[in-house]
């Protein structure tokens, strides 16, 4: 009778021709799958959206370019007021400069470095001051502002663990921090971004790893505390969308390799040898054009986050094989999940 009643779910798993092919970095489901209100495909029914958008502001970080650009572009769209922070304001550089040329009144942006709280706190100053009744708040709190490299540990300096946790972990606590009183002033919502890295290891990517890790367990904790204030918090993460960001480039990855190569300790040098550093980073450049080119399963996942009367805890804008092997990553014992997907 137990197994009768373990089995019956089972059978609402559709799989649509499903095809597995060694790619050599394990498994890659190659065709679609579907199950039923769990998977990306899987359809969620949509709730109402939120009324009067025209008159709700979303702070939005790291609109130099990537996600954070295009998310600006895409909100302002839909009608919100948009601060969109971007940390070459001051230079008149990156997405900055085409955002102020649209020549909107509800596309403000705003010189932001989410690792100085200085600058936060001017954001916030100026927020609060432009807002058309600042006793109503701020509607939304995206934290995009992110960066990313690569190194085993044993490769990777201490002072870039915490450069990149500074921005990544840090910067968020930060920016949510300062902002927070103007979301709970309307009862909004703190869209954090964080990727499927922050739930699932990978070899030579551990700063990375970290940080997502953190966000995501600052971003459960901060719901479970917003949720009594009526304030709603929302993860989106992504997938591999590094071809469609430039995260990477064949010069990025040989500035990285070289300062590392320089900076490691003449041990690890002699143990591991130059031929062995120089293929990890020979994994790396083959990353470059990797992943989806289409940002807009990101935008929409936040865009819903923000507009929706009853948004997700967790949005997963990834392709099959990553949700697919994100779920094996985090629910399989490690003896199997490790064999197929790091050994």
């Amino acid at each position: 009778m137990l197994a009768t009643k373990l089995s019956r779910p089972l059978l609402n798993f559709s799989v649509k021709a499903l095809n597995f092919k060694n790619t050599g970095n394990g498994f890659r489901a190659v065709q679609r799958f579907c199950f039923p209100l769990l998977s990306p495909c899987g359809s969620r029914s949509y709730a109402s959206e939120v009324d009067q958008i025209g008159s709700r502001a979303v702070l939005i970080t790291g609109c130099d370019s990537g996600f954070g650009f295009a998310l600006a572009k895409h909100l302002h769209a839909k009608g919100f007021i948009i601060y969109a922070g971007c940390l070459q304001k001051d230079k008149g550089d990156g997405g900055s400069k085409d955002l102020d040329n649209m020549n909107s009144d509800r596309m403000r942006t705003v010189q932001l470095n989410v690792c100085d709280s200085k600058e936060v706190d001017r954001a916030v100053e100026h927020v609060n001051s432009s807002l058309e009744d600042p006793e109503k708040g701020l509607w939304g709190l995206v934290n995009n502002a992110g960066i990313s490299t690569f190194g085993e540990v044993e490769f990777t300096s201490m002072d870039t663990y915490m450069e990149v946790a500074e921005v990544n972990l840090w910067g968020t606590v930060r920016t949510t921090k300062a902002f927070l009183p103007l979301i709970r002033r309307s009862k909004g919502r703190v869209v954090n971004i964080s990727s499927m890295m922050g739930r699932m290891g990978s070899p030579a990517r551990s700063p990375y790893c970290i940080t997502k890790f953190g966000v995501e367990a600052f971003s459960d904790c901060l719901r479970y505390e917003m949720q009594p204030q009526g304030v709603m918090v929302s993860i989106v993460e992504p997938g591999n969308f590094i071809a469609a960001t430039n995260l990477y480039s064949p010069e990025r990855i040989k500035a990285i390799a070289d300062k590392m190569w320089d900076e490691l300790p003449e041990i690890v040098r002699k143990d591991y040898g130059r031929k062995y550093f120089d293929e990890q980073v020979s994994k790396m450049e083959t990353y470059c054009n990797s992943g989806s080119t289409d940002t807009s399963p990101v935008i929409e996942s936040v865009a819903h986050a923000l507009t929706s009367t009853a948004p997700y805890t967790r949005y997963h804008p990834m392709d099959y094989y990553w949700w697919l092997r994100m779920q094996i990553m985090t629910h399989m014992p490690a003896a199997i999940s490790d064999r197929l997907y790091v050994y």
